[in-house]
């Protein structure tokens, strides 16, 4: 599933194609991935209006809109949204294509059809399902060692799935969690209430730097992301564990271990992270 870095870099490549630009009409070629309204609605209301800016929430692409709308994309585990430039034939599992001027336009493929397109009054956004529960952004400069503190602060359960609770930090997932705890030195088993101040701190700093990586190298590309512009991210060229069972961890040469938390592979040294 794109993460945060997957979605941000998605924002930034689709930036300089969309904005100011008029969707002329929208073609639903499978309406089940229309979430709201309904496909026929969704297609009409959408025609004509001209895309302002696009930002991101967690792992939400949010595109706004003229008249004080705003499509909002969950692209999931295998959902694509790719400019294309000129005239060319449709990719498989391409459900929807929104038509812009010169022949240019905005395609939404889902190889899985998991992923969800979403059309909404600006208004509604803070009470959209998925959306309103979301907690803080981790590169948020007001997320700091205090504020992640106080969400650690007497849970029990272990670290590792308290970082993928989207209701408590927006926009990790499994890959940039299992990184940020190598980063961090932090055995992903442990409680999060039994990290002291220093390892709080020491976390919150990893975090940072792993998603910031992540963003930089344009994502991470393991198996159906890419970018904006159907580009390929390369960050998964620099993970650290996430993947790597039984090869060496990268500081101390002890074979890396895969456990499963909450249902989730979750990959660790055995002897960095304590």
């Amino acid at each position: 599933m794109p993460e945060l870095p997957e979605v941000e870099t998605i924002k930034r490549t689709l930036t300089p194609c969309l904005q100011e630009q008029k969707i002329a009409r929208v073609e639903v070629y499978h309406p089940g991935v229309i979430a709201a309204p309904g496909p026929e609605a969704f297609s009409r209301l959408l025609a004509g209006r001209v895309i302002t800016y696009l930002d991101r929430r967690g792992k939400y692409l949010l595109v706004h809109l003229s008249g004080e709308y705003c499509l909002v994309a969950h692209l999931r585990m295998t959902g694509r949204l790719v400019f294309i430039e000129g005239a060319a034939p449709l990719a498989n599992h391409t459900h929807v294509v929104f038509s812009l001027a010169g022949g240019r336009s905005l395609r939404f493929v889902d190889t899985r059809r998991f992923g969800r397109l979403y059309l909404v009054g600006e208004a509604e956004l803070e009470t959209l399902p998925g959306l309103r529960d979301l907690g803080p952004e981790p590169l948020d400069p007001a997320f700091d060692a205090r504020a992640l503190g106080a969400i650690l602060a007497g849970r029990r359960r272990p670290i590792k799935q308290v970082l993928l609770d989207q209701r408590l930090v927006a926009g990790i997932g499994n890959i940039y969690a299992d990184e940020m705890l190598f980063a961090a030195g932090i055995d992903p088993r442990r409680p999060a209430a039994s990290l002291n101040q220093e390892e709080v701190a020491r976390l919150r700093g990893a975090m940072q730097r792993v998603l910031e990586q992540g963003i930089a190298n344009h994502g991470t590309s393991i198996r159906d992301y890419v970018d904006g512009s159907g580009r390929q991210g390369s960050n998964q060229e620099h993970l650290q564990v996430y993947g790597r069972t039984g090869r060496p961890c990268p500081r101390c040469g002890q074979p890396l271990e895969r456990v499963r938390l909450g249902g989730r592979s979750t990959h660790f040294c055995p002897r960095c992270q304590v």
